[in-house]
C-alpha cells in the first residue's frame, strides 16, 4: 500500500519540517493552475492531471505527467523539477540566479535541485522558477521531446 501526502508529511525529518512545508507552500502559490497535486514516486508531485493530457506519463495511461516533485531525505530537501530538464535557457537562467541570491554552491542533479541547509534556501527563487512553465508548455515540451527521442506512438 502507498503513503498518502499527508503520511508522507507526517514522517518528515524534523530538521526539514519547517522548510519542506514553506517550499510547498511556495510551489503551490506560483505554479501555474491546472497541476494537481498527487503521491508519486513517493513523494508528493505536482503532476498534469490525466484529464488534461490523457496519454500520460511515457504513454501509461494510468500515470499523470509529473512536472515538480518535493522530497525531504535525511540529508537534504530535493525538488525535482522535470521542466528545467532539456531547457537549456531555463536551467542557464536558474543557475545564474542561484549562484548570485545563495551563498554555498549549487548542488544539482539533471532535474534534482538538493538544498541541504535550512538556512540557504532561496524561497523567492523556487517560486520564480515555478512561475516558468505553465501546463500548456510543459505538455508540449513533452511531447516534443517524446517525439524527437522517438518514445511517442
Amino acid at each position: 500500500m502507498s503513503m498518502s501526502i499527508e503520511e508522507y508529511e507526517q514522517a518528515l525529518p524534523e530538521k526539514w519540517r519547517e522548510s519542506y512545508f514553506q517550499l510547498k507552500e511556495i510551489i503551490i502559490t506560483h505554479l501555474p493552475t491546472g497541476f494537481e497535486l498527487v503521491m508519486q514516486y513517493g513523494m508528493p508531485t505536482f503532476v498534469v492531471p490525466l484529464a488534461v493530457f490523457p496519454e500520460g506519463y511515457l504513454q501509461r495511461e494510468d500515470e499523470p505527467l509529473p512536472f515538480v516533485s518535493l522530497g525531504a531525505q535525511k540529508n537534504h530537501l530535493a525538488i525535482y523539477h522535470m521542466g528545467i530538464m532539456g531547457n537549456p535557457p531555463l536551467l542557464t537562467w536558474f543557475q545564474e540566479e542561484y549562484a548570485k541570491q545563495v551563498p554555498t554552491k549549487l548542488n544539482m542533479g539533471k532535474s534534482c535541485i538538493r538544498l541541504t541547509n535550512p538556512k540557504n534556501i532561496p524561497y523567492t527563487l523556487v517560486g520564480e522558477l515555478m512561475e516558468k512553465i505553465t501546463v500548456e508548455e510543459w505538455i508540449e515540451r513533452y511531447t516534443h521531446y517524446q517525439e524527437k527521442s522517438g518514445n511517442r506512438k
